[in-house]
């Protein structure tokens, strides 16, 4: 496929849901048939809004949505400018020495201008590249380069660090992105709004994650030892955590609506991070924390602490010498699933909701299972032996979109047609519209009575 390289700006009028004619920004879209992402470069680079059909996944600033930043790129009184939707920070924050990230507020990397280079095929945007301007402070410029590809709602992001200082510089890439976890359809917050995320069995933390801000008794973090699972309910307290997943995978849910966000990444178990930590979640609402050597008490009016959620990643540190650049590669996807749905695991393909069963009961085949799909594809039913290994698959395929949920609920006849005599599982494959397979959704053993 030949793509065309060239700088664009694109002016779109994007209120967030704020219809106006007087407030107008410059931003970049990358859409295809399923998903649609707003990229704003002048404000620090983010990505404002990811849509699946007409669902907006991404909390933003609505009194700040469509407004140009001043020159300073700060607020009146030096205060954070909190656009929304998703950007890229150094890492660690804090507030002690040079070595941490004292922001937000930041008027380079947070709130500056990012360059954009837009890489087109037949005159559509399929990705851009935002670099931000060199930082003096941290020593380092960030960039991120986001691709978008037919028929699913993957989204590749490169994302990179440059040393541009004199000196040997150390920071991990701190990847937050904020949701929306406001009643969309009446006031207050979402009350079945969550996160999960696998905790590590190996956890360097006693209970699999700690707690970086708020109390230690926070309901809004429900850790579940029997699942290994970090399940994070919003509940408008605040607080933060952080954990060490090895599982490359968070997944944040909308269960009123029925939609899932996932971030995927590879774990580096040898490698050192940001406080410990590859994944993060800060819950904004009421409540106390302790930062910037003070106690802050945090107000109860939506309207000045809004509703949301942050679901964070984070990479290893990378020891970088003047010139050098360190990359770090995730993904996004999003899929629709049932209303009040847990997300028990996810995968390059798709979500699981409920695990894919198989059993024979009264000479039938009976196959369950739900789950949340990633690509515009065909669905095969594929028969795999003892050493997994295919034998078969059923000659009809079941079409599957993002869009829907995936409800598998199958009978098959045992006989001459059916199940193979030697089968020992079933796979579900996706496959594209050429009939290559894209990725395995999941596997289970047959279940004889």
């Amino acid at each position: 496929m030949k793509t065309l390289i060239k700088f664009v700006v694109i002016l779109c009028i994007f209120a967030a849901g704020c219809q106006t004619q007087s407030k107008k920004w410059e931003s970049i879209n990358l859409k295809n048939d399923l998903i649609e992402v707003q990229v704003v470069p002048d404000i620090g680079g983010r990505i404002i809004q990811y849509k699946l059909g007409n669902h907006e996944f991404f909390w933003v600033n609505k009194d700040l949505a469509g407004t140009m930043p001043p020159p300073s790129r700060l607020g009146p009184n030096g205060e954070w400018l909190n656009y929304g939707g998703d950007k890229l920070w150094p890492a660690p924050q804090g507030w002690d020495n040079n070595q941490q990230w004292p922001g937000p507020p930041d008027p380079v990397l947070d709130g500056g201008p990012y360059n954009a280079l837009i890489y087109e095929d037949k005159d559509r945007p399929i990705g851009i590249n935002l670099t931000s301007l060199p930082d003096k402070k941290t020593g380092i410029q960030l960039s991120r380069l986001l691709t978008i590809f037919d028929d699913t709602t993957h989204i590749s992001i490169d994302a990179s660090m440059k040393n541009i200082d004199t000196q040997n510089r150390r920071w991990g890439i701190w990847a937050v992105t904020q949701f929306d976890t406001a009643n969309k359809k009446d006031s207050g917050y979402n009350k079945n709004f969550w996160a999960l995320c696998p905790l590590n069995p190996k956890s360097k933390f006693e209970n699999g994650y700690k707690v970086m801000f708020g109390p230690e008794d926070n309901p809004t973090f429900q850790p579940d030892k029997q699942q290994q699972m970090m399940k994070v309910r919003f509940q408008y307290q605040v607080g933060k955590i952080g954990l060490d997943s090895s599982a490359g995978w968070i997944a944040t849910v909308d269960g009123t609506a029925g939609y899932v966000f996932v971030h995927q990444f590879n774990f580096k178990p040898d490698m050192p991070y940001p406080d410990n930590s590859s994944v993060e979640f800060w819950s904004n609402g009421a409540g106390e924390f302790t930062a910037w050597g003070k106690v802050n008490k945090m107000s109860d009016d939506p309207k000045e602490n809004p509703y949301l959620l942050e679901s964070e990643i984070l990479s290893p540190f990378a020891d970088l010498q003047p010139g050098k650049s360190f990359n770090f590669r995730y993904t996004w996807a999003a899929a629709k699933i049932p209303s009040n749905c847990e997300v028990i695991s996810c995968g390059d393909v798709g979500a699981v909701c409920k695990p894919l069963a198989v059993n024979i009961r009264d000479g039938k085949l009976n196959l369950e299972g739900t789950f949340g799909v990633f690509y515009k594809a065909s669905c095969a039913i594929v028969f795999l032996n003892a050493k997994n290994k295919e034998i078969a698959a059923l000659p009809q395929k079941i079409s599957v979109t993002p869009l829907k949920t995936f409800a598998l609920s199958r009978t098959i006849k045992l006989g001459k047609t059916g199940v193979p005599e030697n089968a020992a599982a079933v796979a579900l494959y996706l496959k594209d519209k050429t009939g290559r397979t894209i990725g395995e959704l999941a596997r289970a053993p047959i279940q004889n009575p």
